[in-house]
């Protein structure tokens, strides 16, 4: 008898719950279901007010579904609905033009700016691997043959004549040419993605890739110097060279962010370390691409058509400013920090 009384009143309050708040639900729940099929402006500016209110109704009714164990296909029900109007007031709704724009005005730079140390980190380890590669060609040529691959040599070396390196230079729509620009920019694209990839094995995979990156620059650029033609080969390096190098710089710093994470998680979980740092490296990567495209047409169109030193000095400089305002300098004046 007991029992049979204590249901009964059970039942009682469930009704009674719900015939107070169910008229708020289903309001809540047509709302939802207008909005979500079409768009905010096929409501009216009263319903638009009121779907907060609803929410916030909703809400509470879980809270004391929940607390007094009320039936729980009701639980059910209200969660499903909260989590609906969460998602529509705050979850992110923005188109695929404003995620592009947001992506080119704030997200990528503030990643590269978030780098910045393991980016000029890159920047210097490729410039000591250059001066080493130069060295040890210099001091001896037989070191050009374990630094180059003989694809990548594309049939130079040190015992070149100088006729022979002018011509990769100044040699037009040349077809060894053509394809050795292909080459070298497959070359570089998968320098990148190696440098990031292998990243997380704490950093060391991708230091020595961008030092070697750097000791084979160091080594044609030694050749091309001994017979006189270092300032040429900057130029006809520069023009694709200042894009691609400082792409991959930021490949490189991309995976030792993860890697330093991961080796020096701090008070994270090295997992919780790697997805934080794996989010700024994606989007600095995702840039990356980006950059190897622009360094792409420029090898493939600019270097190729364009034989004067000073116009190919001109577009690499450029290219390099270009990068160096979009990254560092754009925000400062958004801002007015300078």
């Amino acid at each position: 008898m007991t029992l049979s009384a204590g249901t009964d009143a059970v039942r009682q309050s469930l009704a009674s719950f719900r015939q107070e708040r169910e008229a708020d639900w289903k309001a809540f729940e047509a709302l939802l279901a207008r909005v979500e099929k079409r768009a905010p402006r096929a409501l009216s500016e009263d319903e638009l007010l009121s779907l907060p209110l609803l929410y916030r109704s909703a809400l509470s009714s879980l809270s004391v579904a929940r607390a007094t164990s009320l039936d729980s296909a009701l639980i059910a029900y209200l969660e499903a609905l909260c989590l609906r109007g969460y998602f529509y007031l705050y979850g992110a709704r923005r188109s695929l033009r404003t995620r592009i724009g947001d992506f080119f005005l704030h997200d990528w730079p503030a990643a590269i700016r978030d780098l910045w140390r393991e980016v000029w980190t890159s920047v210097g380890l490729t410039v000591i691997g250059a001066i080493a590669g130069y060295w040890l060609v210099a001091s001896d040529k037989r070191w050009y043959d374990a630094i180059i691959a003989p694809s990548l040599a594309g049939g130079r070396n040190p015992d070149s004549s100088a006729e022979t390196l002018r011509s990769v230079l100044y040699g037009g729509g040349d077809h060894f040419l053509s394809g050795f620009a292909a080459y070298l920019f497959t070359h570089n694209t998968q320098v990148s993605i190696l440098a990031f990839a292998l990243g997380f094995a704490f950093a060391v995979p991708s230091v020595l890739i961008i030092l070697m990156n750097g000791c084979m620059l160091g080594a044609i650029f030694q050749i091309y110097a001994a017979k006189g033609l270092g300032f040429e080969l900057g130029g006809w390096l520069s023009i694709h060279g200042t894009t691609e190098l400082f792409a991959i710089a930021i490949a490189g710093a991309a995976g030792m962010r993860i890697g330093t994470s991961i080796a020096f998680p701090g008070e994270l979980t090295r997992m919780a370390a790697a997805a934080r740092a794996g989010r700024v490296a994606a989007t600095a990567m995702i840039g990356v691409t980006v950059m190897l495209l622009f360094a792409g047409l420029l090898e493939g169109i600019g270097r190729q058509t364009i034989t004067s030193d000073i116009a190919r000095y001109s577009i690499g400089g450029a290219m390099l400013t270009f990068w160096i305002c979009y990254f560092y300098l754009f925000r400062m004046l958004r801002h007015g920090d300078r």
